[in-house]
């Protein structure tokens, strides 16, 4: 038995984790370069066998397949490579991984489709003009074209098997080619049963078929192909994500949701919007739960997160006076809002720190000041008051337990006159300097109002306070309820 502590277990199960989406992207590169590989090999097998059977009996649409084939094979040989590319993970070069590079594949394949289609236009039509028209409709010729018509479909089904499991836009485009092939093998085989008729002319007719039906397979995966490479927005992906962070709670709209193709995945960019009284930590939150939700729907993207923090109706001025000394960096507390004559008046306390000026306390005062009147009108009043603070850590030492006894007994009779506190525990006395610091918690009872549980905390802390024999720097009364 193995036993592990807990860091060495985490990483254990990271490792393994690792090690499954290597497995994973292997066995999917695997299934992708296998096919590939075949349809290579196919490719080879029906381009010798149409070159020789159209050359022995003139058809010109063996011939015009031949070719065909022969331009398949190499765009066969671009996708087998393509795939093996393609599905290297991102490097120091290319941040968004080599999903492209099936794009171009399926690009350069398109350009050879269209110079096989103007080929073969070119080649029938000058026969067709000329006159010069030899074909024969031997056994072999039909058979080469059935069997191309057989290898065709069954390596169309294989690459577009693969295709859908893996996402490959090389192995649809391919498949997608092969599929059409057939179509245009028929087409051929009619061209041949036309010439036992006596109909020479009819091989040449069928071959322009054949281009027509090239080149309209080349247009709509070369559009599908500039798609990508331009970025256009894959169909329906931006929209379903928009869905998706319209449902999450504290996401108050969806300002903008741009997606694009990415090789087999996508890239999904959104702009949310949330209220500006979110803090750092929840906004993170939020923008992990947007991405899990949208990977549960669309397990392939990748999803890019950004927010827009706005002023919500429900903000009240107290909050504004907080969000704005957190956003600016002026750390305020106590705030207090009042009206008096339909005029409202501000009021806070502003930490600044200890070893400023009063001249240099009072500016940063002031700017703080003009800030809030900016943000919530001019006729608005505001006082601050200045908190002087420390950003250090204090080094403190121990009283002598003297010391502490006495002040544990002034703490006892203080409590005594404050009928809201009882049970005085946990009391904490060090000495920071020349002056005591104190910590004390009390019990109180549990339905008590917040406020009054304050004020009678701040009754004991200003009685502690004002015994000037023990030179307080600080106390602080921690008030819980009694169970």
């Amino acid at each position: 038995m193995i036993l592990f502590s807990g860091k060495s277990y985490l990483k254990y199960r990271m490792l393994c984790y690792n090690e499954a989406i290597m497995n994973e992207h292997n066995k999917t590169n695997s299934k992708k370069t296998n096919v590939a590989a075949s349809s290579v090999l196919a490719g080879f097998i029906l381009t010798g066998g149409k070159f020789i059977v159209g050359i022995m009996t003139g058809s010109m649409g063996i011939l015009s397949e031949a070719a065909h084939s022969l331009l398949d094979m190499g765009a066969a040989v671009i996708t087998y490579f393509a795939v093996r590319v393609s599905d290297k993970p991102a490097d120091e070069d290319h941040h968004y991984g080599h999903g492209k590079i099936e794009a171009i594949s399926a690009l350069i394949e398109t350009s050879l489709l269209f110079i096989t289609s103007f080929w073969i236009i070119y080649e029938a039509g000058k026969r067709l003009m000329t006159g010069n028209i030899e074909v024969e409709a031997t056994w072999y010729a039909f058979a080469v074209v059935i069997i191309s018509i057989i290898i065709d479909y069954s390596r169309s089904r294989a690459l577009m098997r693969v295709a859908k499991e893996t996402g490959s836009q090389a192995l649809e485009a391919d498949a997608l080619h092969f599929s059409t092939d057939i179509w245009s093998s028929a087409v051929v085989l009619i061209g041949l049963v036309c010439v036992l008729f006596d109909l020479k002319g009819a091989d040449s007719v069928a071959a322009l078929f054949v281009a027509i039906i090239v080149m309209k397979v080349g247009y709509d995966m070369g559009k599908r192909t500039f798609d990508v490479l331009i970025d256009a927005a894959p169909e329906g992906i931006a929209e379903k994500a928009k869905d998706i962070l319209k449902t999450i709670p504290g996401i108050i709209d969806v300002e903008s949701v741009r997606a694009r193709a990415m090789g087999p995945s996508s890239a999904i960019d959104a702009l949310i919007v949330v209220g500006r009284k979110m803090n750092a930590e929840a906004l993170h939150e939020l923008t992990e739960t947007a991405k899990s939700a949208i990977k549960k729907e669309l397990p392939e993207a990748e999803v890019l997160i950004h927010t827009k923090s706005v002023q919500l109706s429900t903000e009240t001025i107290v909050e504004t006076v907080h969000i704005l000394g957190h956003k600016y960096g002026f750390p305020v507390h106590h705030v207090t809002v009042e009206t008096l004559n339909g005029k409202r008046y501000i009021n806070c306390d502003l930490e600044v720190l200890h070893t400023l000026t009063v001249r240099q306390a009072h500016d940063k005062a002031t700017e703080f000041e003009t800030l809030v009147q900016k943000n919530l009108g001019e006729e608005i009043e505001i006082n601050t008051h200045i908190d002087p603070s420390n950003d250090q850590s204090l080094e403190s030492t121990d009283v002598t337990q003297g010391e502490k006894e006495k002040i544990i007994r002034e703490i006892t009779e203080a409590i005594k006159l404050l009928p809201k506190l009882r049970d005085a525990h946990n009391i904490l006395v060090r000495r920071v300097g020349e002056k005591l610091i104190i910590t004390i918690h009390c019990h109180t009872d549990p339905f008590l109002s917040t406020e009054e549980a304050h004020d009678a905390a701040s009754d004991l802390e200003r009685s502690l306070m004002e015994k000037k024999e023990y030179r307080l720097e600080r106390v602080v009364v921690h008030v819980e309820p009694i169970e």
